[in-house]
C-alpha cells in the first residue's frame, strides 16, 4: 500500500450537517375563540354583529374570530377618542403622558416573547425576526416618544406645539406591531388620541396591544382598536377624525387622498416601493451579498422598502451572481416558529396569487428565473426565494411591486447609469449603495430620489431616524422629531419682550 493510499484511507468523510428542529412553543399565547372591539377602554361586541376568521398562514388553521366593525362601531370608537381627547388626554401635562408611554414600552418588553410568537402565528414571519427585530423596535419607539412628550416646547423653535385631535390610523399586515408603534407612540406623545385599524389578516397582536393599553391604565378612549376589512378602514377615513395616517398599498393611498380632498384632515401616507440596491465593483462582495439577501428576503419580501431591484456593475456581475445563488441554497423555508427558519409563510392566499402571477409574467417576458431546490410544506402559503437575471427596465417584475421573495437583477456600467436606472420608477421610498468610496456614497445619495438611502447596509431602522418616501411612495415622515410634526398644530410664538420694552 502506497503512502498516498494510506493517507486517503485515514481522511475522514466530511459529515453532512443538518439543522435540528428548534420550534418555539405556542403555550405562551392564550388565544380567545372570539375577540371584541376595544372602544372606550373596554372590549365590546360589535354593533354590526359580524365576525370574521383570522388564520395562521403557515397551516391555514383558524386561530380566532375577530369583529368586523361597521359604520356604527367606527362612530362609537371615534366618539370615544374625541371624548378622551377633550376631557382627559389633551390637557394632561407632557410628563404625565410620558409615564403612560413608558408603561407601554416596559410592558412590551416584559411580554415580548408572547407578542413575538403571536406575530409569527398570525403573520407567517420567522420567529427570529419577530423576536429580535419587530418587538424590540416597537418597544423602542414607545420609549423614544415618551422622551419627547414633555419636550415639545423645545422641538420646534419659535413655535408652540398643540395637538390636533383624533387620529385615524390604518396599518398593514407586514409589520403589525411595529406599524402600530410607529403610529400610536407619536400620536399619544403629542396629546392626540387614536383609533387604530389593523389589517384584516393580522389583527391579533393589535388586540393584544389593547390589553397592554388597559394594563398601562391609559384614560379610556385614548386608544381604540377596531378590526375589519377595507370597508372598516374606509369608514374610519371618512369619519370625524382630524388626522389620517395610512401605511399600505399605493392604490389604497390614492383612494384615501381622494376621499379626504377638500377637507381639513391632515394626511400622511407611507406606500409602496421598488427600491434599487446598487452594488459597485469595489464593494466587498460577501458583505454585499448578505445585504442583498437581507434587503429582499427579510420577512418574505413583505417589506415596502425591500431592495427588490439589484443593480450590479458589469465587471462583478458574474462573481456576485455565483455567490448570491450559493447563499440562496442555504436559506431555510418553513415553519415560522422554528428558530432556524429564514423565510416563513406568505401572509395570505391573495398575496401568494399576486406573487405567482408576477413571477409568471417575468418568465413569459424572457427573464431567466433561478430558485434553489427546497421542499415546501404541504399546507399553508409558501414561495421559494427567487431571482431573475436578463431583466430589462420594461419587465413588469422590474416596474411593479411584487411584495414577495423575488429579486430582479439588472446591470450598469457607470454611476450615472446606475442613478438613471434606480430613479426610473414611480416609487421613491428607499435605496441602497454598496461601495468602499465614501465620496461615491454621498454623490449617489444626493442624486437618488428616495426617502432613505442606506450605505453598505440595508433595512436598518432607528426610532430617532425619520422614514418616508417621495412620488408614489407617499409623503410625510415617521420616526425622529419629524414624526411629531404630522400630529401637531405649530403656532408661531410671540417673541419675548426685551428688558425695558413696553
Amino acid at each position: 500500500m502506497t503512502e498516498l493510499e494510506t493517507t486517503q484511507e485515514r481522511t475522514p468523510a466530511v459529515p453532512t450537517w443538518e439543522y435540528a428542529d428548534a420550534p418555539e412553543s405556542k403555550d405562551i399565547v392564550q388565544l380567545q375563540d372570539r375577540y371584541g372591539l376595544f372602544i372606550g377602554g373596554q372590549f365590546v361586541e360589535p354593533k354590526s354583529g359580524r365576525y370574521m376568521p383570522t388564520i395562521d398562514p403557515s397551516t391555514e388553521e383558524v386561530l380566532a374570530e375577530v369583529p368586523e366593525a361597521g359604520p356604527e362601531d367606527v362612530e362609537l370608537a371615534v366618539a370615544a377618542a374625541r371624548d378622551a381627547f377633550e376631557s382627559r388626554w389633551r390637557d394632561l401635562p407632557g410628563k404625565e403622558r410620558s409615564k403612560y408611554l413608558y408603561r407601554i414600552a416596559r410592558a412590551l418588553q416584559e411580554r415580548a416573547r408572547e407578542f413575538a410568537v403571536l406575530e409569527s402565528m398570525n403573520g407567517g414571519k420567522p420567529i427570529k425576526e419577530s423576536r429580535d427585530i419587530d418587538l424590540p423596535l416597537a418597544a423602542a419607539h414607545f420609549f423614544y416618544y415618551a422622551g419627547w412628550a414633555d419636550k415639545l416646547d423645545y422641538a420646534f423653535p419659535g413655535r408652540d406645539a398643540k395637538p390636533i385631535g383624533v387620529a385615524g390610523q390604518v396599518i398593514p399586515w407586514n409589520f403589525p406591531m411595529l406599524m402600530a408603534a410607529w403610529k400610536l407612540a407619536p400620536a399619544l406623545a403629542t396629546g392626540n388620541t387614536s383609533v387604530l385599524k389593523p389589517a384584516e389578516t393580522t389583527p391579533l397582536t393589535a388586540l393584544l396591544l389593547a390589553e397592554v393599553i388597559q394594563q398601562a391604565e391609559l384614560p379610556p378612549g385614548a386608544v381604540n382598536v377596531i378590526t375589519g376589512a377595507g370597508e372598516t378602514g374606509a369608514a374610519l377615513v371618512a369619519g370625524d377624525v382630524d388626522k389620517v395616517a395610512f401605511t399600505g398599498s399605493t392604490e389604497v393611498g390614492k383612494q384615501i387622498r381622494r376621499t379626504i380632498a377638500g377637507s381639513s384632515k391632515r394626511l400622511t401616507l407611507e406606500l409602496g416601493g421598488k427600491a434599487a440596491n446598487i452594488v459597485f465593483e469595489d464593494a466587498p462582495l460577501d458583505q454585499a451579498v448578505e445585504g442583498v439577501v437581507n434587503g429582499i428576503f427579510f420577512n418574505q419580501g413583505h417589506v415596502c422598502c425591500a431592495g427588490s431591484r439589484l443593480l450590479v456593475q458589469e465587471p462583478i456581475f458574474e462573481p456576485l451572481l455565483e455567490k448570491l445563488k450559493a447563499r440562496l441554497e442555504t436559506l431555510r423555508v418553513g415553519d415560522p416558529l422554528d428558530k432556524n427558519t429564514d423565510i416563513g409563510a406568505i401572509n395570505s392566499r391573495a398575496q401568494l396569487t399576486r406573487i405567482e402571477e408576477l413571477v409568471a409574467s417575468g418568465v413569459e417576458e424572457g427573464a431567466e428565473m433561478y430558485q434553489p431546490a427546497c421542499d415546501l410544506p404541504e399546507r399553508g402559503f409558501w414561495f421559494r426565494p427567487t431571482l431573475f437575471t436578463g431583466v430589462s427596465q420594461s419587465h413588469r417584475i422590474a416596474r411593479e411591486e411584487i411584495f414577495g421573495p423575488v429579486l430582479s437583477i439588472l446591470t450598469f456600467r457607470t454611476p450615472e447609469e446606475a442613478v438613471e436606472k434606480a430613479n426610473n420608477t414611480p416609487y421613491g421610498l428607499s435605496a441602497g449603495v454598496w461601495t468602499e468610496k465614501g465620496s461615491r456614497i454621498l454623490w449617489m445619495a444626493e442624486r437618488l430620489k428616495a426617502g432613505v438611502v442606506w450605505a453598505n447596509t440595508f433595512n436598518r431602522f432607528d426610532p430617532a431616524s425619520p422614514f418616508g418616501g417621495y412620488k408614489e411612495s407617499g409623503f410625510g415622515r415617521e420616526g425622529g422629531v419629524h414624526g411629531l410634526a404630522p400630529y401637531l398644530e405649530l403656532i408661531p410664538r410671540e417673541p419675548a419682550p426685551r428688558d425695558g420694552a413696553r
